[in-house]
């Protein structure tokens, strides 16, 4: 997974990440190193948040470009 190196590309702290996502930022540590799963409404929240693909984040695709968006997701 590739989120570490995402939110350091944009200068993002993980306390602003913790956040946006109302956890504390432990729990977001813990998705950075593997320690913990992301649940999937985080993934898809962050996703977003850098608009990117959920598949990009995961590492399973190395284009960044994200998809067209659903409607409840614009």
């Amino acid at each position: 997974m590739r989120l570490k190196d995402i939110r350091e590309d944009k200068d993002i702290t993980q306390k602003t990440l913790s956040e946006y996502l109302n956890i504390k930022q432990n729990t977001y540590s813990q998705y950075e190193t593997g320690q913990r799963q992301i649940p999937i409404d985080a993934l898809i929240k962050l996703a977003i948040y850098f608009n990117t693909s959920t598949d990009y984040i995961l590492g399973l695709t190395d284009f960044s470009q994200n998809y067209p968006r659903a409607e409840r997701y614009k």
